[in-house]
């Protein structure tokens, strides 16, 4: 018999085996997840960087956190973004899935976070000045394969411009790369080696999606937890963000679940040889997944206007569950 998960305002792991007792860390400014509030110091995100990177950043390097949030919807807008001395800018996105959108995303990131770090009155000068590099990153974990390192580019969306100057030239006047990484277990070893957090929270994400094939998604996440505090794996992490760990990674892998629904859904309707009564009993199927979720994303709190974003059920349908 299971034993109930319960979320409470301290931490104690109890005796039973599957409950854990999670310290609350309410009344942040805006919404954001896992791996931005766990990559969201100086000194992590130059291990991180170097991590990647393969090199060292001294510790005396200033690092500047400058991530974008959007105020008005309470939400987080990028991952990660920060600049090191000055010199570089770095952009880093956490995905679960592989956007061929990102370079145009990262794109218009970018923009704004010079907006932040660049007075605007001093792109008026005559006189060029100087702005730090941008680097673009992306680190997958996702269930899909993917390379250990691929690389996304901007150009790669833009129209055919065949027969006008710009083509015969042969130079594109923008470009945006992206470098992903994957970062499951197993893949890019020596980087995740080089960063014990980034390790860590790769374990972490492994273990939730282990722990899915035999529990329901809150469960899951909640043995995840319970796990990694017992094998010192981000344990001081775990510890001090308590329930808010639970409570981001559930909405984290709620969205993942709608994606996943909507994508087979797609699927299901693009197949030539699916009568309409078939696509309809396959529509009807995804719809009575997405109450399911919906009814779980409630029960823990979630705002009726948030689940119904991510299910696209109607408010009224919401109300009614």
């Amino acid at each position: 018999m299971r034993v109930p998960y319960r979320v409470y305002n301290f931490i104690k792991v109890e005796s039973s085996p599957c409950e854990v007792i999670m310290e609350s860390n309410a009344n942040k400014k805006h919404k954001d997840s896992v791996f931005s509030r766990l990559f969201s110091t100086p000194e992590i995100l130059r291990e991180l960087y170097s991590a990647i990177e393969g090199i060292d950043v001294p510790s005396d390097a200033i690092v500047n956190i400058n991530t974008l949030s959007e105020a008005l919807f309470m939400r987080q807008i990028n991952d990660l973004s920060f600049t090191i001395n000055d010199r570089i800018v770095v952009l880093i996105e956490h995905q679960s899935t592989i956007s061929e959108n990102i370079p145009l995303r990262l794109l218009m990131y970018i923009g704004r976070v010079y907006e932040k770090i660049v007075e605007n009155r001093n792109a008026y000068h005559r006189k060029s000045i100087k702005i730090p590099t941008p680097e673009f990153i992306v680190l997958y974990n996702g269930r899909e394969d993917c390379p250990d390192h691929k690389e996304l580019r901007l150009s790669t969306a833009f129209k055919d411009v065949s027969g006008l100057k710009l083509a015969a030239s042969g130079n594109l006047p923008l470009e945006l790369v992206v470098q992903v990484y994957n970062i499951n277990q197993g893949r890019n070893s020596e980087m995740l080696k080089r960063s014990a957090n980034l390790n860590g929270y790769s374990f972490f994400i492994k273990k939730v999606n282990e722990f899915k094939e035999q529990f329901s998604l809150d469960e899951s996440v909640a043995h995840a937890v319970k796990y990694c505090i017992e094998n010192n794996i981000l344990k001081k992490f775990l510890l001090e963000q308590g329930s808010e760990v639970y409570n981001m990674l559930f909405e984290d892998l709620t969205i993942e679940e709608i994606a996943e629904i909507r994508y087979k859904e797609g699927r299901e309707e693009g197949f030539e040889q699916g009568r309409e009564d078939g696509l309809q009993k396959g529509h009807e199927i995804g719809r009575e997944e997405k109450r399911t979720i919906a009814r779980n994303a409630l029960a823990k709190g979630s705002a009726p206007e948030f689940v119904s974003e991510i299910t696209e059920l109607s408010l009224e349908e919401i109300g009614k569950l």
